[in-house]
């Protein structure tokens, strides 16, 4: 198993439509010149971005957070450009970049070091050979204090492995319940 380059994952990406919308380079600012959080093709990976979706948790309703039967009235809705996350509280996102991945590959994706260096955490868990969709981001704010999240910028960086070998089942083939999300995705048991 090998981790892929950047002249990997750019031919994937336009031949394949491996990731759409697709940034070839690395982008570090807007087109008014303000700093961003980068997003792209980086060396050896990708950077997404998050879309203008969130969900962000609340305890309202004092709910029971149980991943076989969430209770999706814990979340309050947002479309905006940037999320401001409670103190020690979590968001989900979704990416602004759409993946098909290929049967061969599995990916792995870290969070960015600058959210990391601020305490907000961004998991993902690997997107699986045939596997298809938005990706959810799940934001925890470790810090006691707000945080805030930026659409449209840098948060994570995907990984791309190729194995020596095709798998035997795939996502896809096994039905997976998150295979084709679209939008922020909440759990299914």
């Amino acid at each position: 198993m090998s981790i892929k380059s950047d002249h990997w994952i750019r031919r994937m990406a336009t031949e394949q439509g491996m990731i759409e919308p697709f940034v070839s380079g690395q982008v570090r600012e807007s087109e008014t010149g303000e700093r961003l959080i980068s997003y792209g093709t980086s060396s050896y990976g990708y950077d997404i971005r998050c879309a203008d979706e969130f969900k962000i948790f609340t305890n309202i309703n004092s709910a029971v957070v149980d991943p076989k039967n969430f209770d999706s009235s814990s979340f309050v809705n947002l479309q905006s450009d940037v999320c401001i996350i409670p103190p020690n509280s979590f968001a989900l996102a979704r990416t602004v970049e759409y993946f098909r991945i290929p049967r061969n590959v599995l990916t792995i994706c870290l969070g960015k070091s600058t959210y990391a260096r601020c305490g907000i955490i961004v998991n993902v868990t690997p997107l699986e050979p045939e596997w298809e969709g938005h990706v959810t981001l799940e934001f925890s704010n470790t810090t006691p204090l707000p945080a805030k999240i930026y659409a449209n910028e840098g948060v994570a960086q995907i990984l791309f492995l190729e194995s020596d070998e095709v798998c035997g089942m795939s996502y896809r083939d096994r039905g997976g319940k998150y295979q084709g999300q679209t939008g922020v995705t909440l759990p299914r048991p």
